[in-house]
């Protein structure tokens, strides 16, 4: 039995993933469809994704929500792909699974962020806000430092790195 204080048993998810992953085999020899994961399954899923995002580097996301389904959206597209042979440790397959779906999400959150930015800069209402701050100091105040703590984003969201050539594109050129 694995300790209490564990909430994934990686033994019993281990034996159920590998139960599943024979039936999926068995369903594709016959040109059926993949049969659909189980409840154990899925309540792991569920606990793995919400465990992980609580963890500090995601936990002051407002999107939070968003993270943890697309980790289980990402584990239930990718759970026939688990080889019972290979490794005997589904816990951190599908934690590695969640955790590059957190990344792909926080990336792309960065991105629409960084497109309200430029939309709201375009748009003229900084300087609204700005000769408007004298009448409503407290609600505009609110509206200028958000836009402000988002203004990073505005220069460059994340500059992509160049390709590294090849020995032989330096020797071409």
């Amino acid at each position: 039995m694995s300790n209490p204080k564990h909430y994934v048993d990686n033994e019993k998810f281990f034996k159920e993933m590998k139960k599943w992953k024979q039936a999926v085999i068995d369903a594709r020899e016959v040109d059926e469809p993949d049969p659909p994961s189980t409840e154990y399954m899925g309540e792991c899923f569920l606990k793995i994704s919400e465990n992980l995002a609580w963890r500090p580097n995601f936990i002051n996301y407002t999107f939070r929500d968003d993270l943890v389904s697309d980790g289980i959206e990402n584990c239930l597209l990718y759970a026939h792909n688990f080889s019972p042979e290979k490794s005997k440790n589904p816990f951190s397959y599908f934690t590695q699974i969640i955790h590059h779906a957190y990344v792909r999400r926080i990336t792309k959150e960065k991105k629409q962020m960084h497109l309200k930015y430029l939309h709201v800069e375009r748009s003229g209402i900084m300087e609204q806000i700005d000769v408007s701050i004298e009448d409503n100091k407290r609600v505009t105040r609110r509206y200028v430092e958000y836009l402000k703590t988002h203004e990073k984003y505005a220069e460059n969201p994340q500059p992509k790195k160049p390709k590294k050539r090849s020995k032989l594109e330096h020797f071409m050129k």
